[in-house]
């Protein structure tokens, strides 16, 4: 009787090759990683590479809160404070005390809502090489391969964001959520010029806003366009 030894190495690399192929054969697309419940990232901005800004990300979905710091380039500094209720506040700190508050029917962003979106291949962006992704024709989301950590996103408009920091488990302190006491002066009145744009409808409400709040794309807006194509 002739007895066949197989080497343990050659054995051991049978029985990765095998799994591995099983993966790929039951799910031959990735699908890209949640977003983890609290993080902090710096994020620089650009629309088909002009307005530039530079955005502090703040993301506690436990608390059922976003915060975007936006510095528009040689312009204001803007705060862009998001609740889960729907309720935003877009505010300056300077002497100007601007504060614009707005109430919408969708919360922030759920750590998966990347879920459902279509598997397109990969690229190489920024230095990475990424898993791309598509979402209701509204975003494409690059993921860093190895890392697993967003390197981008873009728009349909043609805005990208561009991740230069992601710290996981960073958490802005309690007292900076709270906005400036300006914002809720003649509350009432706010209230009722945003029941009266609800009837118009909330896409047109948010393409009215001027100043440094028209055209913005951020947490809350990803949110309205993706309820919108459920």
């Amino acid at each position: 009787m002739v007895v066949i030894r197989v080497k343990p190495a050659f054995l051991t690399l049978l029985i990765l090759f095998t799994h591995t192929t099983s993966s790929q054969l039951t799910n031959p697309n990735p699908t890209p990683t949640p977003w983890p419940e609290q993080f902090h990232s710096i994020i620089f901005m650009t629309t088909n590479g002009t307005k530039y800004q530079k955005v502090d990300l703040w993301y506690d979905w436990p608390n059922g809160r976003n915060f975007n710091i936006i510095q528009s380039q040689l312009g204001k500094l803007l705060y862009d404070l998001e609740w889960t209720n729907g309720t935003s506040f877009y505010y300056t700190l300077d002497s100007n005390k601007e504060c614009r508050v707005m109430h919408f029917p969708v919360g922030i962003l759920a750590p998966d809502w990347l879920h459902g979106a279509t598997y397109v291949g990969q690229k190489n962006l920024d230095g990475f090489l990424c898993n791309v992704w598509e979402k209701v024709e509204f975003i494409i989301y690059y993921e860093d391969v190895v890392s697993k950590r967003p390197v981008s996103w873009t728009f349909y408009t043609g805005m990208s964001a561009h991740i230069m920091t992601f710290e996981v488990g960073k958490v802005l302190d309690d007292p900076n959520w709270q906005a400036p006491v300006y914002c809720f002066k003649n509350a009432a009145e706010q209230e009722k010029a945003n029941d009266d744009k609800k009837r118009i409808g909330i896409a047109e409400s948010v393409a009215s806003m001027d100043g440094p709040y028209h055209g913005r794309l951020n947490m809350r807006s990803i949110a309205m366009n993706l309820t919108a194509a459920i």
